[in-house]
């Protein structure tokens, strides 16, 4: 049997971009839907599970998950074709991207950073290898590597000591008991207020919402709970994070498999989910704590789940108050679980897919083989 399709060990760094872009579900859409691909694959989430989940087809979805594991981060750019043909040699765009790469103090210009015509005018006139480049040229070249106008930013590395026992974990568990591992996570903070978001309208006639961004209702969190085995979700909607609230979730989660065999729950750190009596009742109901690493909440599979969540139920909302919100996120549920492809009908559909293959390749053979 062929190994399933998954995505590689993601690093802290690509961890933590892939999280920033779907959660804040804003720029390309090919890239969000990538974006949501990885880390709904880095979770443990099969490829059909993936495949509802972004509505694509199942070869895209391995398509996406093989030039991330080439490629990285680059591979969830669109690749755009077109242009007139290069003007500036290869050894002259290193040089130029060598350049903008280097803060100007340390080649003895007056300024902290680079503007595209300061770079363009070094180029030409102060550089040790003279460049004639345009700035329209000179944006190109460095929109093509990956040099953009960006703000200077901190970053977060997972210090935990224990990281790659912890990812060990849980792709092991993911990958062994598929139907008794469980993710939990709040998403939040759910707030009253007109939210701004995308949809099909008329050509230049869009959807409009009310100016008002009074918060007047409080915040929510949504306490999520996510079969990984069965691509379930489910949750309830809190004030605030507590650990009496995680700890009903937990029991929520072991009341979807009363057999009292152990059950594996993935959730992060917060100190709202680990304390001494949830350690308690989890050793005496056989409920194993896979915690992510420190800043590697990516892990968790459920994060992906909560992409369309933001996407068609908060994005471009209007909620007059968390009730009216709260049965609007509970209808969503109940209509994703209820589209959500059985396990069995799952598998059925691989059967079918590898006796055609098997067949095909019976049928027409290899050209080496056939030769012989």
């Amino acid at each position: 049997m062929a190994d399933l399709v998954r995505v590689r060990r993601l690093s802290d760094q690509e961890g933590q971009q892939l999280l920033r872009i779907t959660r804040r579900g804003t720029g390309s859409p090919i890239r969000l839907r990538r974006a949501m691909v990885v880390l709904a694959s880095a979770g443990g989430n099969t490829v059909p599970a993936i495949a509802r989940l972004v509505q694509a087809d199942e070869d895209t979805i391995r398509q996406v998950i093989h030039r991330f594991n080439e490629m990285g981060m680059a591979s969830l750019d669109p690749q755009w074709a077109g242009g007139r043909p290069r003007q500036i040699s290869s050894d002259e765009e290193q040089f130029i991207v060598e350049r903008a790469n280097t803060r100007p103090e340390k080649l003895g210009r007056p300024f902290i950073r680079w503007s595209v015509r300061k770079l363009a005018d070094h180029l030409r006139v102060h550089s040790t290898r003279r460049v004639r480049v345009g700035r329209e040229r000179l944006r190109q070249i460095l929109h093509r590597h990956r040099i953009t106008f960006q703000r200077t930013k901190t970053w977060k590395e997972s210090t935990d000591p224990h990281r790659d026992a912890k990812l060990a974990r849980i792709e092991y568990v993911s990958s062994h008991f598929p139907q008794r591992v469980f993710a939990f996570d709040e998403f939040g903070p759910l707030v009253i207020r007109p939210q701004a978001g995308t949809g099909w309208a008329p050509a230049g006639h869009a959807h409009r919402l009310p100016a008002n961004y009074h918060k007047l209702h409080g915040v929510r969190q949504f306490h999520g709970c996510y079969c990984v085995g069965d691509d379930q979700l489910w949750g309830v909607v809190r004030r605030r994070k507590s650990a009496a609230n995680t700890l009903t979730a937990l029991k929520s989660i072991r009341a979807a498999r009363p057999d009292g065999a152990p059950i594996y729950v993935i959730l992060d750190n917060l100190s709202a989910h680990k304390g001494s009596k949830i350690r308690r009742w989890a050793a005496r109901n056989k409920v194993e704590l896979c915690f992510t690493p420190t800043y590697a909440s990516w892990a968790n599979p459920i994060e992906a789940q909560f992409g369309p969540l933001r996407t068609f139920v908060i994005a471009g909302s209007n909620h007059p108050n968390h009730p009216a919100l709260t049965r609007k996120l509970q209808t969503y549920l109940r209509w994703r679980n209820a589209n959500a492809r059985h396990p069995d009908v799952l598998a059925a559909q691989r059967r079918e897919r590898a006796r055609i293959r098997s067949e095909r390749q019976r049928r027409w053979g290899q050209p080496a083989t056939r030769a012989a």
